[in-house]
């Protein structure tokens, strides 16, 4: 008689059979066994590139990196104001006035002297003596007016003597002119002299190997000339100082005038 069997004894067998079946695929290595390695994403086709006829633009060089601030002032007069509060370096210990600068406040042309002289200190106005007076005939043989520019200095505050600016009086009070520029945003801006155009450049080059072609300020061309006090101790340089504002005038559309520069007879 045979005995009954139970649900246990036949899961046994179930599970003695599938061990068995599993040796069996393995000695024979049945394809399909082995886990397939993961299939990555199909690509996408290669489209052809249509090349076009016609002449290969060059590559432009990189443009450095300008040091743009934030101006801390909304408007000239707020400049104004602050250059006339100002005790940030000696300066103000000696002077009579802050000379912050004058003109159109959208003016495209933007001079740029060194400092105030005697003249300036005690009107409170740039370039009012005999070398204002040979910038405003520089100024009228473009076919402008003062007003209509903007003119002003690196140093707000006229330095004993007339001395040349410190280092440390440009670094305190630069922040203002840098300031009025950001605010007029002029299309030129024309530096007279060495120290205004190293101000401007953070260059010491010479003036001699400065002026005469463009250089670029925060983004506007800027063109080094002569100082007109230095015009008029030496006026056989009229004659190139002359030429630098002529490249200015080409730079902003103005009509080139037949007539020579300023001579010092007109400064008489």
């Amino acid at each position: 008689m045979t005995a009954l069997r139970g649900p246990q004894s036949e899961i046994a067998d179930i599970a003695r059979q599938a061990r068995e079946l599993l040796g069996l695929v393995r000695e024979s290595r049945w394809p399909g066994f082995e886990p397939a390695a993961p299939r990555s994403a199909p690509r996408p086709p290669e489209v052809p590139v249509r090349k076009t006829a016609g002449p290969t633009r060059p590559t432009a060089a990189p443009t450095p990196a300008l040091r743009e601030e934030p101006c801390p002032w909304s408007s000239l007069e707020e400049i104004t104001l602050a250059v006339s509060t100002c005790t940030k370096c000696p300066l103000h210990a000696t002077r009579t006035q802050t000379v912050p600068g004058e003109g159109s406040a959208t003016a495209r042309l933007l001079f740029v002297g060194e400092a105030p002289g005697a003249e300036e200190d005690r009107l409170g106005r740039p370039f009012v003596g005999a070398a204002g007076q040979l910038l405003d005939k520089m100024i009228g043989a473009m076919g402008l007016a003062r007003d209509r520019v903007f003119i002003a200095n690196v140093l707000k505050c006229r330095p004993p003597g007339n001395r040349d600016p410190l280092e440390h009086e440009v670094a305190a009070c630069i922040p203002y002119l840098r300031g009025q520029i950001a605010l007029i945003k002029p299309e030129v801006i024309c530096s007279l002299g060495r120290h205004a155009s190293h101000a401007l450049l953070e260059r010491k080059d010479s003036l001699g190997k400065l002026r005469g072609r463009f250089f670029e300020y925060r983004g506007t061309p800027l063109m080094p000339t002569f100082h007109p006090s230095y015009l008029l101790r030496t006026p056989a340089d009229k004659n190139s100082a002359w030429k630098d504002l002529q490249q200015v005038m080409k730079r902003l559309g103005l009509p080139l005038p037949e007539q020579h520069p300023p001579t010092e007879e007109n400064n008489r």
